[in-house]
């Protein structure tokens, strides 16, 4: 018994792991479409170019987090969360006997 949900649990840990990595495709979509847009701006008014270039740069930077936020869960679901989660189990087990 104990196996099987120890099993369900590292399944779905590696399932929401690999959902929470699927974030990173946004972020570059996002990224892609604000350098073409301020290589296009900036192609119409070269005068402009700095102020393009640092709000680009900004809106970025911010865009990026959201990856990085899905990576970082991404990690905790493989490294951290199969150890509290066993653990928890574990003491589930114990109560119940």
């Amino acid at each position: 018994m104990v196996e099987l949900a120890m099993g369900i649990m590292l399944g779905l840990c590696g399932l929401g792991a690999g959902i929470a990595l699927i974030a990173g495709i946004g972020p570059g979509i996002g990224e892609g479409q604000a350098v073409a847009a301020a290589c296009e701006a900036i192609g119409r008014q070269p005068e402009s170019k700095s102020a393009v270039t640092s709000t680009m740069i900004m809106g970025c930077a911010i865009a990026e987090t959201t990856g990085l936020y899905g990576l970082i869960i991404g990690i905790m679901l493989i490294f951290v969360a199969p150890g509290i989660f066993s653990g928890v189990l574990r003491d589930t087990v114990l109560a119940l006997k």
